[in-house]
């Protein structure tokens, strides 16, 4: 959420940042009740040092010896109760309008860093580095796409899956469910093995923790809701590890904190039908490693370059081609400020698909969350970073059409053997 005192003082500065992300707004009204809310709250606080005032001067006369019953002493109770009126009324002003103010700002994208590329959409996107040399066919060859590859071995079941949910759900089985617990334990054990530290948060979030991270107001129609309580079907880890110090205040001495959490994620696809619809690329369930930072806000423009290795290191042992690209300001995601993607090369469909979105996204989710760290006497807000490490789908997408081989089989990188148990797949 964006800062009120910065929508109060510079409303040209979010106008212009916001500009960059290709949003034309007037926030004349927006910067009124930003105004008028702290108009009230100086009243308020004004009138609580008068009725503070009156207090002690009430106690100073009762013990220099009047009378607690005295017309001195119950003139000023009367103008202490009046004034406890007032600031009640203000209160009930105040909380109104603080409400109206914050669902409006809820509604704004986060400022793009000065860092950030400009450009109106994906065709705008910088490309940083290239990593593997993609796997083209030969002469004569005719390679496979994931899905091809996955019915044919019966990696999974697309069709009972409709009969149990519904299109776009899928039943992973023999080889092909085994090496989706493999990739989920190579990606959470390398991980740890840097540093972070390893939870598993709920599945089940609440609107809190949505807003928070920034998918709701949003991103509500992207979300599955439980009908009769206040919970979610979690989009992404992102959401639950940002809700674990929410309303904190961490140590400065503590950050980074650095998590890695394993979970499955769950999401609409809204407007992206008729895309994707075979094979593991864009299901309404998914299963995801997502690494996570909160750091202090010196610190996150490095912990960016960090989170990003660490996602690329997944890659890399798994000797998947990638390349990285950096997102352009009007193709930057809600919370971001800033963000790398990560794109993974499909041989047999030959081309790059996103496989991780890395971003940093400055105090904009801390803001939202109540999540302050304290250096020394200073209290301020910190800065949280995420990346996903990696969509396993994805990543087992990308195995199957790398790692084909001319009899049909699958070779499998030498990192993820001890974890399958064999070098091939092959199919049940």
């Amino acid at each position: 959420m964006l800062d009120q005192r910065l929508l109060r003082d510079d409303p040209e500065l979010i106008t212009s940042q916001l500009g960059r992300r290709g949003l034309t707004l007037d926030l004349a009204p927006l910067q009124a009740l930003a105004i008028q809310e702290r108009d009230l709250e100086s009243q308020r606080s004004a009138l609580q040092a008068e009725g503070n005032r009156i207090g002690k001067q009430v106690g100073q006369l009762i013990k220099g010896g009047a009378s607690p019953g005295g017309p001195e002493v119950q003139a000023l109770r009367d103008q202490g109760n009046a004034i406890k009126h007032q600031v009640a009324a203000l209160e009930e002003q105040e909380k109104a309008l603080e409400t109206q103010l914050r669902e409006q700002l809820q509604s704004l994208p986060n400022l793009p860093a000065a860092e950030a590329p400009d450009g109106r959409d994906e065709r705008e996107n910088v490309e940083v580095k290239r990593w593997g040399e993609p796997r083209q066919a030969s002469a004569g060859e005719s390679l496979e796409e994931h899905w091809q590859i996955g019915e044919r071995l019966s990696l999974w079941d697309s069709e009972r899956s409709v009969r149990i949910a519904q299109s776009r759900f899928i039943t992973l089985q023999g080889q092909g469910a085994r090496l989706e617990r493999a990739l989920i334990s190579f990606m959470l054990d390398l991980h740890t093995a840097k540093g972070y530290r390893e939870v598993m948060p709920p599945i089940l979030v609440n609107s809190a923790s949505l807003t928070g991270s920034g998918q709701l107001p949003k991103f509500a129609e992207e979300s599955f809701r439980c009908a009769d309580d206040d919970l979610w079907l979690t989009p992404t880890a992102e959401v639950p590890v940002t809700s674990l110090h929410r309303d904190e205040v961490i140590p400065a001495e503590q950050l980074p904190l650095r998590y890695v959490a394993y979970t499955p994620c769950f999401r609409r696809e809204a407007g992206s039908y008729g895309r994707d619809t075979r094979g593991l690329i864009r299901l309404h369930q998914f299963n995801k490693v997502e690494l996570y930072w909160f750091c202090h806000p010196e610190h996150s423009a490095e912990a960016h370059e960090q989170i990003t290795s660490d996602a690329e290191a997944v890659l890399e042992a798994l000797e998947l081609p990638y390349r990285r690209i950096e997102l352009c300001t009007g193709d930057l995601g809600f919370s971001a400020a800033r963000t790398y993607d990560l794109e993974v090369w499909l041989a047999g469909a030959g081309t790059y698909r996103e496989i991780s979105s890395c971003s940093v996204c400055g105090d904009f989710q801390a803001r939202r969350s109540a999540i302050r760290c304290k250096d020394g006497k200073t209290t301020q807000l910190l800065h949280t970073l995420n990346g996903s490490g990696l969509a396993v789908g994805r990543t087992m997408a990308a195995l199957l059409e790398n790692g084909q081989q001319p009899d049909g089989s699958v070779r499998l990188p030498a990192a993820l053997v001890p974890y399958v148990g064999t070098d091939r797949i092959s199919g049940d």
